[in-house]
């Protein structure tokens, strides 16, 4: 059973930046399309991100795009999501998440499983 472990959250002023980081122990990391993904007070989860397990393919929400790159190291198994030009609206719990099949490319958040335990973000304006 994989786990994965996020990190790098905080407290950030708005037009900051903040890199997350989602280790994961297991085989299927480097196999497995990769996602993240965030839920604000009183709305429900939402797709930020995803990545191929090759990493050649990518997919971003439309609020996120030109601001947020979303990358992945599968020697060191560890996801990444840079985030750039921050918005108070960005505030949220960030979780990471592997697609629950090998080798399928998919940004549909019912298709993600492992969740990890999520790291806070907040910007401040």
């Amino acid at each position: 059973q994989v786990q994965l472990v996020e990190s790098g959250g905080g407290l950030v002023q708005a037009g900051g930046s903040l890199r997350l980081s989602c280790a994961a122990s297991g085989r299927t990391f480097s196999t497995n399309t990769m996602g993240w993904f965030r839920q604000a007070p009183g709305k429900e989860r939402e797709t930020v991100a995803t990545i191929l397990y090759s990493g050649r393919t990518t997919y971003y929400a439309d609020s996120v795009k030109g601001r947020f790159t979303i990358s992945r190291d599968n020697l060191r198994n560890t996801g990444y999501l840079q985030m750039n030009s921050l918005k108070p609206e960005d505030t949220a719990v960030y979780y990471c998440a592997l697609d629950l099949a090998r080798g399928r490319w998919t940004s549909k958040i019912s298709d993600f499983g492992s969740w990890g335990q999520g790291t806070q973000v907040t910007v401040s304006s």
